[in-house]
């Protein structure tokens, strides 16, 4: 595939994944009646089977990233050069921005609101770096096994990490700047995004190390 359509895939992806994150979180807080678990519930179903899909469908195209974390893991492991990292990692943070835009216009919220839902604290950094790892993992570990499971394996581990994360499992540096811009359900304040982030990459890194050591073939014998 030519950059400008792995691009295109890696924006469209991460608009969709935007939209529904923050769309599914609206409707869930207005449905659910200020019970918050349920809230959360009916934003975590829809999560996990949306990236199915949108790995399924991008995949062959981009590979379905969607997460600057991923893509920094695919550089150290030298499956993708880094001029053509850093032009995924734009189309990734400006999709997802854009993809926030899309749900407030649809649910007739302010077009810009940015959250002021605190997250920050050992426990919530601890979190993020704990549905990080685990993401990177699934990841490399299915591309090494079993590539065709990749879809289902990281939706079900999103849809897990959900709910035994204390952050909620962002997970994704896109992500976490693009509910930055959104007062809802999903949101995070600005001044927390910061370090969500450099949490998720050192996750990333570490994970990617640990992996690649774990999963290389062996040289004895």
């Amino acid at each position: 595939m030519t950059l400008d359509r792995r691009l295109t895939a890696e924006w469209l992806g991460a608009f969709s994944l935007l939209a529904m994150v923050v769309g599914s979180g609206i409707m869930a807080e207005r449905l659910a009646g200020g019970n918050v678990a349920v809230a959360l519930l009916g934003n975590t179903i829809p999560t996990g089977a949306i990236l199915v899909v949108l790995i399924t469908v991008f995949g062959p195209i981009s590979g379905a990233h969607f997460n600057p974390a991923v893509t920094l893991s695919f550089t150290l492991c030298r499956e993708i050069p880094p001029r053509e990292a850093s032009l995924y990692v734009l189309a990734q943070v400006f999709g997802g921005i854009v993809g926030v835009l899309a749900a407030h216009v649809m649910f007739e919220h302010p077009l810009i609101d940015p959250s002021t839902t605190t997250r920050n604290g050992i426990g919530q950094w601890a979190g993020e770096f704990v549905a990080t790892f685990g993401l990177i993992g699934t990841i490399l570990a299915c591309l090494k096994a079993r590539p065709q499971a990749v879809p289902m394996a990281v939706g079900l581990y999103i849809t897990a990490a959900y709910w035994f994360t204390s952050s909620t499992s962002f997970a994704n540096p896109a992500v976490t700047i693009a509910r930055g811009f959104s007062n809802t359900f999903a949101g995070i304040a600005p001044t927390d995004v910061a370090a969500f982030i450099v949490v998720q990459l050192i996750a990333a890194i570490l994970a990617t190390w640990f992996f690649r050591w774990m999963l290389a073939e062996s040289k004895d014998g």
